[in-house]
């Protein structure tokens, strides 16, 4: 699959949506007792030890008090910080669903696009069963901030389509 520039644009300007704004969409939908449609990040940790070790834990909660969170460690690295970020949200996901999707991390790319630091993240969505073709997923995020949380959205931005598919038969 290709983008074109316009449809980066595009991709670029959705992933940089304020979340204090679906933040507030959510709390809207939880107080009209309505099912809120995705996961909602509510937390981000990453710990380095003095033997270049690190650790990566992501919380996401689907409705107040139905929290899941996600690990991952590995060797502490530059690109390899990001990449235990996207593996941590990855498995939060995985075990929201309970089992039902499963995620292999394919990369994820830090680089300068349109005087700004994006992160992309790509995703291999497998179903548990193998009855299901593999689907290859995209997601992207403006990380100037902080990379690592970048990773985080940018992860839940490729899944987020599958992801709104187990909450809709959940």
């Amino acid at each position: 699959m290709r983008l074109s520039v316009d449809d980066l644009n595009l991709s670029l300007a959705l992933s940089a949506l304020d979340d204090r704004a679906q933040g507030a969409l959510d709390e809207r939908a939880s107080a009209g007792g309505q099912r809120r449609e995705r996961l909602r990040f509510t937390r981000f940790s990453f710990d380095r030890t003095p033997t270049a070790r690190c650790s990566a834990e992501v919380e996401l909660e689907y409705q107040p008090g139905d929290s899941v969170i996600g690990r991952a460690e590995g060797v502490a690295a530059p690109l390899g910080d990001v990449r235990l970020a996207a593996e941590a949200t990855l498995r939060a996901i995985e075990h929201f669903s309970r089992g039902t999707l499963k995620f292999d991390l394919l990369g994820v790319k830090q680089m300068r696009a349109f005087d700004a630091n994006v992160v992309i993240v790509s995703v291999l969505c497998q179903s548990p069963d193998g009855a299901e073709q593999e689907r290859r997923l995209l997601g992207c995020h403006l990380a100037d901030e902080d990379p690592l949380r970048g990773a985080v959205i940018a992860t839940l931005q490729a899944t987020n389509r599958m992801l709104g598919n187990s909450i809709a038969t959940r």
